[in-house]
C-alpha cells in the first residue's frame, strides 16, 4: 500500500472538533491529506439554524469516499449544543421519573427530526450510565435513572427511535460512569466495583442498546482496577476488545471519548493516547479542542505505528470495515445535498408538537 493511501485510511479514525462558525482552512487541509471520519460541533460552532445547516453540509462534504459524520452532544438538559429555536429538552432524568417508554420514543423521534432537518447525522446520546452515586459531579440528571432496568428500557427506546428517523445513536459511557465521584474532564475517575457488579448493573443498559442495534458506543475515561489496573477504559484492550467487543458481542463502531480530557492528558500525550485507543479496539478517537496541529500529530502517530508494526494493519482494516458498514447504513441513503430553503425545514424546529412533548417531560422535573 502506498503511504498516501494509508494516510487516507488513517484519517477515517478521527472525529475532530474545531473552532468557529465555518470549517477552518486548516481542517480542510487535514481532510484533503488524510481524509476524515467526522466532525463534532460544540456551542462555539453554532449560531442560527441556517448557519448550522450550511456548516453541516460543509462538514459532511470534507471527504469524498463517504460523507463525514456530523455529530453533536444533543442529550437534553444541560448537555445540548442546539439551543432555541430548536426545541429545548428537559434532562433525561425526567424520562426516568415518568417511566414512560412511549414518551421516550416520542422525544427521541422529535429530537432526530430536528437534527436531520439541519444535517446532523450522529448524536452522542443516550447516556446509558446508571446514576447510583448522588455525589457524581458529571452524570447526575443526564442519566435516565438510578435503576439499571429503567435505563435499559428507556435507553433502548431512545436508540431505536433516533435510528428509525435516520440519526445514528451513541450509547455512553462504557464500562459505566454512573458511580464515580470525579469528573473525567478534570481528572481520572475511579470505579471500584468488581466484575460481577458491573455485569449485573452497569452493563445492563449497554446490552439492551446492543440488542437494539445501536450504531456507536463511546468509552469512558475511567480507571476500573478490577478489569484493568493500569489503563483508563478507553485505552484498555481488556475493556474495549475482550469485554465490549467479545463478551458483550458488540459489532458496531466503538468511539473514544475526547482524548483531550484531563483524565487522559494527565497521564498520556494525545498522539500516544490515540495509538493506544485504536490498539485497544476503538474504531475512532475524538480530539475536540480544535487544535489541528494536535489532530495531525495524532494521525501521524497512527501512521507511524502501522509502518513500524506496532499497530497491526488488520486492526485498521477492522475499524474501517465498521465505519463503512455504519456509513452505508446511515449516510449513503441521505448523501449530503445543499440545504433546502429554510422555509421547508425551519417550521419543524421548536414546533408546537415538539414543545408539547418537552412540556410533558418537564412535568416530571
Amino acid at each position: 500500500m502506498s503511504p498516501s493511501a494509508l494516510r487516507r485510511q488513517i484519517g477515517q479514525l478521527l472525529i475532530a472538533g474545531f473552532n468557529g462558525l465555518e470549517v477552518p482552512v486548516e481542517l480542510k487541509s487535514l481532510a484533503r491529506e488524510f481524509g476524515l471520519g467526522g466532525v463534532t460541533f460544540f456551542a462555539r460552532n453554532i449560531a442560527e439554524p441556517e448557519q448550522v445547516a450550511l456548516l453541516c453540509f460543509e462538514a459532511a462534504t470534507l471527504t469524498t469516499e463517504f460523507p463525514a459524520w456530523v455529530s453533536v452532544d444533543q442529550e437534553g438538559g444541560r448537555v445540548a449544543r442546539l439551543k432555541a429555536p430548536f426545541t429545548e429538552w428537559p434532562p433525561m432524568a425526567t424520562l426516568g421519573r415518568s417511566g414512560d417508554v412511549t414518551l421516550a420514543e416520542r422525544f427521541a423521534r422529535a429530537l432526530a427530526v430536528e437534527m436531520r432537518a439541519v444535517g446532523v447525522t450522529l448524536d452522542f446520546a443516550p447516556v446509558l450510565d446508571v446514576h447510583t452515586n448522588a455525589r457524581n459531579p458529571i452524570i447526575g440528571d443526564r442519566a435516565l435513572s438510578d435503576r439499571a432496568e429503567d435505563v435499559a428500557r428507556l435507553g433502548e427506546a431512545i436508540v431505536t427511535a433516533l435510528q428509525d428517523e435516520g440519526v445514528a445513536a451513541c450509547g455512553k459511557h462504557f464500562p459505566g460512569h454512573g458511580d464515580t465521584t470525579a469528573d473525567s474532564h478534570l481528572e481520572l475517575p475511579l470505579v471500584e466495583h468488581p466484575p460481577d457488579r458491573l455485569r449485573a448493573i452497569e452493563w445492563v443498559p449497554f446490552r439492551a442498546a446492543i440488542r437494539a442495534g445501536v450504531a456507536t458506543i463511546m468509552t469512558a475515561h475511567v480507571l476500573v482496577p478490577s478489569l484493568d489496573p493500569t489503563r483508563p477504559a478507553s485505552l484498555s484492550r481488556t475493556i474495549v476488545t475482550d469485554l465490549l467487543r467479545n463478551e458483550l458481542a458488540y459489532d458496531g463502531l466503538i468511539l473514544s471519548d475526547d482524548l483531550e480530557m484531563q483524565a487522559i492528558t494527565g497521564g498520556y500525550d494525545v498522539p500516544d493516547a490515540a495509538v493506544l485507543a485504536i490498539e485497544a479496539g476503538c474504531d475512532a478517537v475524538l480530539i475536540c479542542s480544535g487544535h489541528v496541529d494536535r489532530q495531525a500529530a495524532a494521525l501521524e502517530a497512527l501512521v507511524y505505528a502501522v509502518e513500524q508494526g506496532r499497530l497491526p494493519y488488520s486492526r485498521v482494516e477492522d475499524a474501517l470495515t465498521r465505519h463503512t458498514r455504519a456509513k452505508v447504513r446511515f449516510l449513503t441513503r441521505q448523501s449530503p445535498v445543499r440545504p433546502q430553503s429554510p422555509r421547508v425545514w425551519r417550521p419543524t424546529l421548536g414546533c408546537d408538537a415538539h414543545r408539547a412533548i418537552a412540556d410533558e417531560m418537564a412535568r416530571f422535573a
